[in-house]
């Protein structure tokens, strides 16, 4: 890995972003064919949180967040923090110092491969985080490693200036090239899913709109009567 601080990424435009985010990760997530979504391993730090923005990412070496201070300086409005490591780590690598100094730079929350902390602190000033783990262990500033590089996290590649959103349900990113399509995409899902919520609610079943009904003998599903059950066993 080189020790490079990439400056000058391209970015979308914020309310294009947000715009994205608003349909949220499980809607966009189905929206793009299932793809894109970091995984189960990065949680809330606090509940209700929900943030979409730019990609910055940052490369660190476990227990070592000099590449978090140095990121910060590549931050604008408008951006999301994303951390990764050379090789796992749980220590408690961010926390409210750094979400005060990410606020004023106008930066959306962060999502990090590894440990955050001061999580009542994150909560009380609306930070959203994403992280791994959370864990009270501090870290040193020694080693070096890169900023605005491409990442990998969850089997899914981050590059810098793609569109991140997330909130309860995860994480999700949507490549730059690929934003107009998933705004699109997502508006339909959307739509679809509205029109199924309203069927549901008049009390439609799963089995009928969705034609699954027909399916099941296909599949040698059977209905039997509790007394036939009792019988047969």
């Amino acid at each position: 890995m080189r020790n490079v601080v990439v400056t000058g990424i391209p970015r979308s435009p914020v309310d294009r972003v947000d715009a994205l985010a608003a349909y949220g990760v499980a809607t966009v997530h189905e929206a793009l064919g299932r793809t894109g979504y970091l995984g189960p391993g990065l949680r809330p730090a606090w509940p209700g949180a929900r943030a979409g923005g730019n990609a910055v990412t940052a490369v660190c070496w476990p227990g070592d967040n000099l590449m978090i201070h140095v990121a910060v300086e590549q931050c604008q409005e408008g951006d999301l923090l994303v951390v990764t490591t050379t090789s796992p780590c749980t220590d408690g690598m961010f926390g409210e110092l750094f979400a005060t100094a990410l606020r004023h730079r106008g930066v959306r929350g962060v999502v990090i491969d590894a440990g955050v902390r001061d999580v009542a602190e994150l909560r009380a000033m609306g930070f959203p985080a994403w992280s791994s783990a959370v864990s009270a262990q501090g870290t040193v500033k020694a080693t070096p490693g890169a900023v605005n590089v491409p990442v990998t996290i969850g089997g899914q590649l981050v590059r810098p200036g793609d569109a991140v959103i997330a909130d309860d349900d995860g994480v999700l990113v949507c490549p730059r090239a690929d934003l107009e399509r998933g705004i699109e995409a997502a508006a339909a899902r959307a739509a679809k899913e509205a029109a199924t919520r309203e069927a549901f609610e008049k009390g439609e079943l799963g089995l009928d709109r969705y034609g699954l009904r027909a399916r099941l003998p296909e599949l040698g599903i059977t209905y039997v009567t509790a007394d036939e059950y009792e019988r047969d066993r």
